[in-house]
């Protein structure tokens, strides 16, 4: 055979094997939303990234039960989430392991009709990850670069942004719910193709790993985090989303060329974040409750 016959075989291949563990996990309910996915298909089963429907619901099957059952995810909000279109979704991030984004990327996959799955932006390290950068991109996850967020939101896709990074993940407990330092780039690409901000704030994720330490090693991983305990405890997730920010009815898209309005703009949407973190710590009952 030649090679496109090889590579027709290995993605049918991976198809069915998605397709068969997905039903092994979740039954026929996670594929029947995928097949109503908002989907940009390349003219090959995948999109521009590598994002397959069989693999999105292979995901929600995988990340299901820990949403359903062991975090218990409740979801306040999410009518914000826009329906069509391009938009940002910016929220905070924590807890060692990022779970949260995991969490976020279920809730928004099924909370939304006709489904969809955010794009979630993850940093450079994670595609170079064995099987793991594999399974994330066939999910939706891309590398953080301006041309990939680019091509996405001209796609009218849901890009999901953790301005504050790795940084947060990697925050020690007793800086839990102190945003660090937030990125701008979510904002300058809001602006530019004239997108709304959904400002999202995750209550509860801080708690799941304590990190005491982290150990700065060599190679694709920044460091290795000395956590409190070795999995993450069954706290309870709380997730919210916020109005969306219009940046579009104030600002033209060349706007996005002047560094005092997207730093103005990052600010907004900041506070928009922080405040909605207060409210969850104000409302929910307990770590666990």
């Amino acid at each position: 055979r030649d090679g496109r016959s090889d590579w027709s075989s290995d993605v049918c291949s991976s198809d069915l094997i998605a397709r068969a563990l997905t039903k092994l996990l979740s039954g026929d309910k996670a594929s029947e939303r995928a097949e109503r996915l908002h989907f940009a298909d390349a003219g090959h089963g995948y999109d521009q990234f590598g994002q397959h429907p069989d693999f999105v619901a292979l995901g929600d099957a995988i990340a299901g039960p820990l949403y359903d059952k062991y975090f218990r995810v409740i979801s306040h909000g999410h009518e914000n989430i826009p329906q069509t279109g391009a938009a940002v979704l910016a929220c905070n991030h924590s807890g060692t392991l990022p779970f949260d984004g995991a969490m976020v990327w279920v809730d928004v996959f099924r909370n939304t009709d006709p489904p969809r799955a955010p794009r979630a932006v993850a940093d450079y390290f994670v595609s170079s990850l064995p099987l793991i950068g594999t399974l994330f991109a066939r999910s939706g996850v891309v590398s953080g670069s301006r041309g990939n967020a680019q091509a996405l939101l001209e796609a009218g896709e849901l890009l999901l942004i953790f301005p504050e990074g790795t940084p947060g993940i990697g925050k020690l407990y007793k800086d839990r719910y102190n945003l660090q330092k937030w990125r701008q780039g979510h904002c300058e690409l809001a602006i530019r193709h004239q997108a709304p901000v959904i400002p999202i704030g995750v209550v509860g994720a801080e708690e799941q790993m304590p990190q005491i330490a982290r150990i700065p090693i060599p190679g694709p991983v920044p460091y290795l985090p000395i956590p409190a305990t070795l999995v993450p405890l069954p706290v309870r997730y709380h997730i919210y989303y916020g109005e969306p920010i219009r940046f579009d009815d104030e600002y033209d898209a060349e706007d996005a060329d002047d560094p005092e309005i997207v730093a103005e703009a990052a600010l907004r949407v900041q506070a928009a974040v922080d405040a909605l973190l207060k409210r969850g710590l104000a409302e929910r009952k307990g770590v666990f409750a």
